[in-house]
Order: structure tokens, then C-alpha cells, then sequence
């Protein structure tokens, strides 16, 4: 897929993770172990639902994560990639884009294990390649919690060992016409502004881009219009996602971090960012023809789908 010019005024193609998808209550189940299971149990009616509630929404594209919501998933539930590509389709959608999660993935922080990272990314590429996308997300490693002994520093040295990893993930997926992308997680080491502008410095245009998540940064005590005008040239997708306010103490970073965070996002429209300054830097970038927003675990997707659609279209007017 060709990005527009920078600076295109079309209607984009509005997007979301699957993680929308998550909430027990969409599925009228009681936790979320119930709604994996249920996925793994039965999942072309898993996929089914969010291929229909989307088209529902109004919502043309869609990123793959973490399971439920899977490559491997998708495959089970529909035999192969090319069979995935027709479900959607016959709906009018697309895949956007695929993120480099769960535990079957590689762990950057070994050091020995490359040639197992590249194989897994050229995996994935070759199915984005399969189902007509383009774009691989991938994030750095989280940091530990403050004040674990011994210390756990970002700094020029562990950066540059990423970026020389990067450059290897982006050289092999580039053989399948696809782009390797790095997102803003939160509690990551590539979370804070200075982090994003190290990374950025030490890898090369060629082969890396940056997938900014305004709500990560936000969180982080950033500023995202400030990094996505910053960086513009190299933004080949976006997350759209809103935040409360930064967070205000330190985390303990383990499996439950991810929880942890959650207090402090919100709805599109009702937190810090600002939408309208986000939306004129989106618009300057490679990745404008995409608005991906991100809700994690809505109760009733299709209306916070459709109430973001209406606040990016806001912000874009």
C-alpha cells in the first residue's frame, strides 16, 4: 500500500486494535479469561463478531495483538491467510497492521537469540504480505520497576544494541514489502520523549519507523503533538488514544502493569490530548491515510468506535 503525501486532506481510513474487542461484557461472559477461552474454543465465531461489529461501526481496518486476537488465531479461524483476507473483504475491510506480542516472541534483551527475532518477524511479514498490509509494530523491551537492584539503565549502550536489532528486523521484513514500525509503550524504553528522540537518532530512516501512541506519551509527562511533529517523516501509523494524566507514581513493572495503566486512559475527547494539534501533525506524515483508534476493552465497541471516529473527524475539520 502506497502512503498519501504528506499533508493530504482525504477522509483516512479509520482503524482499531482488536484489543477493543477484549471486554467480557461485549460477549456477555464474566472475566477476561472467559473471553480467551472462548476464543481459542470457538474462533471463527471469536472473529466473526468483531469482523461484523466493525463494518458495524463504520471502522474499515484492523490491527492484530496480542492473543485472542492473534495472527494465530486468525489463522485457526479461517485456514490461511488468504482466507482471512476473503472474510474481510466480503466486509469491506482490511488489515492495517499486526504488533509483535505475546509470549511467543522473541525476547530482545538475550542478546544471542537474533537469527530466532528475525525468523518470527519475517513470519509475520509474510502474512501481513498475504493479507495485503504493510506494516509490522513492534516495541522495546519494558523497563524494571524503580529502585530493582541491580539498576536497569537506558542508556546509549542498551540503545544502540536495539537499534542494531531493529536494523536486522527491518532489513528482513523489507524483503516482504513490509515496514517495521516501533510504538510508545508506557513503562517501556521507548516511552519518554528522550527516548523516542535516542532511538529515533540511532536508527536509520531506511529501515525504521515510529508508531507514536498520543495517549503512552502523554502518560509518560510528554508532550505527542511536540514527537509527531519532531519526527513526521518517519510516522508510518498512529494511535489514536486519550489519557487522564501522566502518571504520577512508580509502577512495579510485572505482568500486572498493564492494569495498572488503565486508570489513567480514557475515551477520545475526554483527556489532555490535544486532538486538534495531533491531527495537524498526523496529517504531515507518511502514515496520514490511516487513523488508528485504540480502546482497550470497550463494553460496547461499536459505540466507542463510532463516538472516536466523530472526534477525530472533529479534530480534522
Amino acid at each position: 500500500m502506497t502512503p498519501p503525501p504528506a499533508g493530504s486532506e482525504a477522509e483516512p481510513r479509520f482503524a482499531t486494535d482488536v484489543v477493543t474487542f477484549y471486554h467480557p461484557a461485549f460477549w456477555g461472559l464474566d472475566t477476561p479469561d472467559s473471553v480467551r477461552e472462548s476464543a481459542v474454543t470457538n474462533p471463527g465465531r471469536f472473529w466473526g463478531r468483531i469482523l461484523d461489529s466493525l463494518a458495524e461501526a463504520g471502522v474499515s481496518g484492523i490491527e492484530l495483538t496480542f492473543a485472542p486476537g492473534d495472527i494465530g488465531s486468525a489463522l485457526r479461524a479461517f485456514g490461511s491467510a488468504p482466507g482471512f483476507r476473503r472474510a474481510l473483504e466480503a466486509r469491506g475491510l482490511g488489515v492495517v497492521s499486526a504488533f509483535v506480542a505475546g509470549n511467543d516472541a522473541p525476547d530482545w534483551l538475550r542478546g544471542d537469540n537474533l537469527p530466532a527475532i528475525v525468523a518470527d518477524a519475517e513470519r509475520r511479514a509474510a502474512f501481513l504480505a498475504e493479507v495485503g498490509a504493510d506494516l509490522l509494530i513492534a516495541g522495546l523491551p519494558m523497563r524494571t520497576t524503580f529502585g530493582t537492584r541491580p539498576p536497569f539503565f537506558v542508556d546509549g549502550a542498551y540503545m544502540s544494541r536495539m537499534a542494531d536489532i531493529a536494523h536486522a528486523v527491518g532489513d528482513a521484513v523489507a524483503g516482504h514489502g513490509v515496514r517495521l514500525a516501533f510504538h510508545t509503550e508506557s513503562n517501556s524504553t521507548l516511552w519518554y520523549e528522550r527516548d523516542i528522540d535516542l532511538f529515533m537518532a540511532l536508527t536509520d530512516p531506511r529501515y525504521v519507523w515510529l508508531c507514536p501512541d498520543s495517549c503512552h506519551i502523554a502518560l509518560g509527562g510528554g508532550d505527542p503533538v511536540a514527537v509527531a511533529r519532531r519526527h513526521a517523516q518517519r510516522i508510518a501509523l498512529a494511535h489514536w488514544k486519550d489519557a487522564v494524566r501522566p502518571i504520577d507514581v512508580e509502577l512495579t513493572i510485572d505482568d500486572t502493569v498493564f492494569a495498572q495503566q488503565q486508570p489513567y486512559m480514557t475515551e477520545l475527547g475526554t483527556g489532555i490530548v490535544d486532538w486538534r494539534g495531533w491531527a495537524d501533525a498526523m496529517s504531515r506524515t507518511p502514515g496520514a491515510g490511516t487513523v488508528l483508534i485504540e480502546l482497550d476493552e470497550a463494553p460496547d465497541p461499536v459505540a466507542a468506535l463510532r463516538a472516536g471516529v466523530a472526534v477525530a473527524r472533529r479534530a480534522r475539520a
